[in-house]
């Protein structure tokens, strides 16, 4: 845990510099230590920024580490950061890999129990309220719809409300793949107008068709989608691995911010067994 933690730190710190991210001189605790301690509470604590911090101060990797108020404010300061510093590597990620497959699907994060959704105190409003095929049940919360490479790696996300369609969250996200890629997708991402416009670009959406569709694939067709969407079904239960039943947070923002952090805990992980 101590050898991860390190070389994750390495690998934050290595990128803040190469963004030229600027901080004040006098600062005891880096933006890099932060954004560590953040990841390493969503990898091995379930998101408790409290034991990570105590993790670091017992180890002595980061002994002038803030306390949980002052790491709170910090942490809110470099959400927005943070979230550019994932979509840079993707970048990074999706330049380097020799494959051209890649794979979009999305996942249901609830804010609460059903039973507590008038009492909740981040988000309301019925536009929260989704429901999950696969699960076939109701949550309240986000959805979070994600781009991953065929090796499961995630390169690309975005964040709507849970009653959103997924392709409301296919048209937020920027798409930033190299030319000539495939995008595999289930029926829920069907769009012929979306199709055509990727397909300008150089990127072909394969999207599993219903059986009235206008434009039916081949059965060969068909066969690669099933088979691309069971690669993201075991990537997506994965990073279910690292979500706890409740992220706590007080703040929209911060429950955001949390969000971010395991999804980056989970692609660092990734990387490094890569």
């Amino acid at each position: 845990m101590v050898t991860k933690t390190v070389a994750i730190y390495v690998f934050l710190d290595d990128i803040f510099k190469s963004m030229h991210h600027k901080e004040p001189i006098n600062r005891k605790t880096s933006d890099s230590e932060i954004a560590t301690t953040l990841l390493i509470a969503a990898l091995y604590f379930g998101g408790n920024i409290e034991k990570a911090i105590s993790f670091f101060r017992s180890t002595g990797l980061m002994p002038a580490m803030l306390s949980k108020s002052r790491f709170n404010r910090r942490m809110h300061r470099i959400g927005e950061f943070l979230s550019e510093l994932f979509f840079q590597v993707g970048h990074a990620l999706k330049e380097l890999t020799i494959s051209d497959t890649y794979i979009i699907d999305s996942f249901p994060v609830p804010l609460c129990h059903n039973i507590r959704i008038s009492r909740s105190r981040i988000v309301q409003g019925a536009e929260y309220r989704g429901y999950c095929a696969s699960k076939r049940s109701w949550f309240y919360g986000y959805k979070v719809h994600m781009v991953v490479t065929k090796e499961g790696i995630p390169v690309e996300y975005t964040f709507t409300p849970g009653s959103y369609h997924d392709m409301q969250g296919l048209k937020q996200m920027p798409l930033n793949l190299p030319e000539g890629s495939t995008l595999y997708a289930d029926a829920a991402y069907t769009d012929y107008t979306t199709e055509d416009m990727l397909s300008d670009e150089g990127i072909r959406l394969l999207a599993a068709r219903k059986t009235n569709s206008k434009r039916p694939h081949e059965p060969w067709v068909e066969y690669l989608i099933s088979i691309s969407r069971k690669r993201i079904e075991v990537s997506f239960s994965d990073i279910a691995k690292y979500l706890p039943k409740t992220i706590h947070a007080v703040t929209e923002n911060g429950f955001l911010i949390k969000l971010i952090a395991f999804i980056w805990g989970y692609t660092l992980d990734r990387m490094l067994k890569l």
